[in-house]
């Protein structure tokens, strides 16, 4: 896979967004039709290792209220005095692991996504600098490590299976990784990345 710079990722992304338009999901966009859903953005944190990109993730505490010890991405609800999604993910991504939001270079955003617990996200793709010293909050955040793109493009890392969410009469396609680093991602951070990956065109 060739490496990309910086501004063919922010060509690319802003080539694709789509104002208002929720992206390919797991089924929940059409589950939840009608359906009031809370506003939400994440950032998808781009480090520079070598001649690679990596994605920088999380894994949730299980002191969370939603998803305890998933493997997500920096981010949160939006609140009334956020100016757009992107002030919602840099305000999240420093209340979370202590990234300055003067530290990341904002590329652009993917299109939205709608989750299982009723959350539409806003994905917002950064630069982070590398290494940076991040300070996870214990009540949030277990752990904070990256996967390099290229892994998460190759297509035998990862998989759909039908998934039966509970109370709901039929299953939905859930993207599922393969473990790395001790890390299992999946759900809609999983299919975050492949929109990211699809967008990129990689």
């Amino acid at each position: 896979m060739a490496f990309l710079s910086e501004d063919e990722i922010s060509l690319r992304l802003q080539r694709a967004y789509r104002p208002g338009v929720i992206a390919s999901t797991d089924g929940y966009a059409e589950m939840y039709a009608g359906v009031p859903l809370t506003c939400a953005a994440v950032l998808i944190p781009l480090a520079r290792i070598g001649e690679e990109w990596r994605i920088v993730f999380t894994r949730r505490a299980e002191t969370v209220e939603h998803h305890k010890g998933q493997v997500s991405f920096p981010g949160g609800a939006c609140d009334p005095g956020d100016s757009g999604p992107e002030a919602t993910a840099l305000r999240e991504v420093e209340e979370e692991i202590g990234l300055k939001p003067e530290d990341v270079r904002l590329l652009g955003r993917l299109n939205d996504v709608v989750t299982i617990t009723r959350y539409r996200v806003t994905p917002v793709v950064g630069v982070v600098p590398w290494p940076y010293p991040f300070r996870p909050a214990p009540r949030e955040v277990a752990r904070v490590f990256t996967i390099p793109l290229t892994w998460l493009a190759q297509r035998g890392n990862y998989s759909e299976q039908p998934v039966t969410p509970a109370g709901q009469p039929r299953p939905f396609p859930v993207v599922i990784y393969r473990e790395y680093d001790g890390e299992v991602l999946w759900g809609a951070s999983a299919r975050i990345v492949l929109n990211f990956l699809d967008t990129l065109g990689i």
